[in-house]
């Protein structure tokens, strides 16, 4: 067990923070745009997609400094959302606190593929 509880944040999220930047990086060196490999026929595929809006292509067509400006505000006021649940969630909470540090790696990085490509 961890006698500090952010180092739980910090491994966890680091290690998804860098699978996350080196799938995506294998994605796009090895997928062609709008392509899929299946990897579980039928239930779970990779397809090449950029996305430059939110969810579901949310505001996806906006001028992009507007566009570019509300995600990348969204992004870091989501991180602070987590970091405060994360700080709040008692030692006690260890499920609690693994999958804030899951979300936490996710946001982090998205919010590093806004910074570097303007979409994710």
């Amino acid at each position: 067990m961890m006698r500090n509880k952010y180092a739980r944040l910090w491994i966890v999220s680091g290690t998804i923070i860098l699978l996350d930047q080196v799938t995506k990086w294998m994605v796009l060196k090895g997928i062609p745009l709008f392509h899929s490999i299946p990897v579980i026929p039928g239930f779970f595929n990779l397809v090449h997609i950029h996305n430059p809006g939110g969810a579901f292509g949310f505001l996806s067509s906006n001028a992009s400094g507007v566009k570019r400006f509300v995600f990348l505000f969204a992004s870091s006021l989501a991180i602070g959302l987590i970091l405060y649940l994360y700080r709040q969630a008692s030692k006690t909470q260890t499920w609690l606190s693994y999958g804030l540090a899951l979300v936490f790696g996710g946001a982090v990085g998205n919010l590093i593929d806004r910074l570097r490509h303007g979409e994710v």
